[in-house]
């Protein structure tokens, strides 16, 4: 195998970059380079195979294939031009290029993206007597390009579809959570698989399921197909090795308890298809249930919540009456539990009567959010059996 050590780049939502590293370092990537919305790192072709599979935390594994400065559309058309597109995939095969950009000082990124695939199609042409045509919606291979203000760097995507698609749901059921943000929160939160975990408005499972997921030590990307799979390089025998490593770490064992419920039967049932789907059914105690009518299943636990802001619930005076009787659950039955919070609303903390102990910044997609923890000790003598709380109003 090919132990030529090669520049990559990998993506994720914006506020877990720092997980997204610590990862990496955990999957045996000795040297990252952290930037706004991603990590740089280099490392031989093999590890690439082994980020794809086993990241929860990225977007996308991107290989760094050129960088060159530039000052005119026309040297960003050379630079794009002298690298070895041939070499890595087949004039048969279709491609996309997306143009990203940082203070760039050319005009227009679309005439851009036109003059980078003239370049690549030209090479082909001049190499192969062939050129591979364009498919925007499902490419064969996706070229990116980055510009910032003098330099331009090319990448090859070995991912293809995004990460977050892990290959288990059922469907076109579109989570308004991602799971690398779901198992981002995890992180983030500190839960181990030895804690209980209580997700009481679970929707559609994504946050069980990366809990699960992790737990069991299953790989993210072990049900699914990826980009590099397709490339010329690619080393199918390698590949399958690492493959089944993956699926030999997988523990058989089910997890300390992980609990889920969500007062739509609709989701319930949608995320039961998605545990059985991905082979974890029996592993998350699921139930249909309003989540102020839950008992705590344990003295403590880590409880997470992405609860609706104004997505789900359309009106605003739904969350300004919910928030305080969640606040009140939380101290009545809940005492000796960290709860963490996921919400693009900046008056849940006040609202829920409770001080938040940590809020960090995340973007679930271009939505600016806060991640609220929460360390629930009012009433820490109570025990969980306490008499529930009188009615509220």
């Amino acid at each position: 195998m090919d132990s030529t050590k090669r520049r990559f780049f990998a993506p994720c939502p914006r506020g877990l970059e720092g997980v997204l590293e610590t990862e990496l370092h955990g999957l045996g990537v000795p040297a990252t380079t952290k930037t706004e919305g991603g990590i740089g790192f280099t490392a031989p072709w093999s590890t690439m195979y082994w980020v794809n599979l086993k990241s929860h935390i990225a977007s996308r594994v991107l290989w760094e294939v050129g960088h060159s400065p530039y000052r005119s559309e026309e040297d960003v058309y050379r630079a794009a031009y002298a690298l070895a597109w041939p070499e890595w995939f087949a004039p048969s095969q279709t491609i996309k290029v997306k143009v990203s950009a940082r203070r760039c000082p050319l005009p227009s990124l679309d005439f851009l993206t036109l003059r980078i695939k003239d370049a690549v199609c030209d090479k082909f042409v001049a190499a192969r007597h062939r050129r591979p045509s364009v498919d925007t919606e499902r490419p064969n291979i996706r070229l990116d390009a980055f510009l910032d203000q003098q330099t331009v760097t090319f990448y090859l995507d070995t991912s293809g579809e995004p990460l977050f698609k892990r290959g288990h749901r059922i469907g076109s059921v579109e989570a308004p959570l991602r799971e690398n943000l779901a198992a981002g929160i995890l992180r983030l939160a500190g839960w181990t698989p030895k804690e209980i975990l209580l997700d009481p408005m679970c929707g559609s499972g994504t946050i069980p399921l990366e809990a699960t997921l992790m737990a069991r030590q299953i790989p993210p990307g072990i049900s699914r197909n990826f980009a590099f799979e397709r490339l010329l390089i690619h080393d199918s025998q390698r590949w399958g090795h690492l493959r089944e490593a993956a699926r030999a770490k997988q523990q058989a064992d089910v997890p300390s308890a992980i609990y889920a419920s969500d007062h739509d039967p609709a989701m319930v049932k949608i995320a039961q298809r998605t545990f059985q789907s991905a082979g974890v059914g029996i592993d998350v105690r699921l139930k249909q249930s309003d989540i102020l009518d839950l008992e705590a299943p344990a003295d403590q636990g880590v409880m997470v919540i992405n609860p609706p802001y104004g997505v789900r619930l359309s009106q605003p005076d739904e969350l300004e009456s919910f928030y305080p009787k969640l606040g009140d659950w939380l101290k009545q039955r809940f005492a000796g539990w960290r709860t963490y919070i996921l919400t693009g609303d900046a008056r849940v903390p006040k609202l829920i009567g409770l001080a938040p102990s940590k809020r960090i910044p995340l973007f679930n997609g271009a939505l600016e959010c806060r991640l609220y923890e929460f360390l629930i000790v009012q009433g820490g003598a109570r025990r969980r059996l306490a008499p529930p709380p009188q009615p509220i109003g």
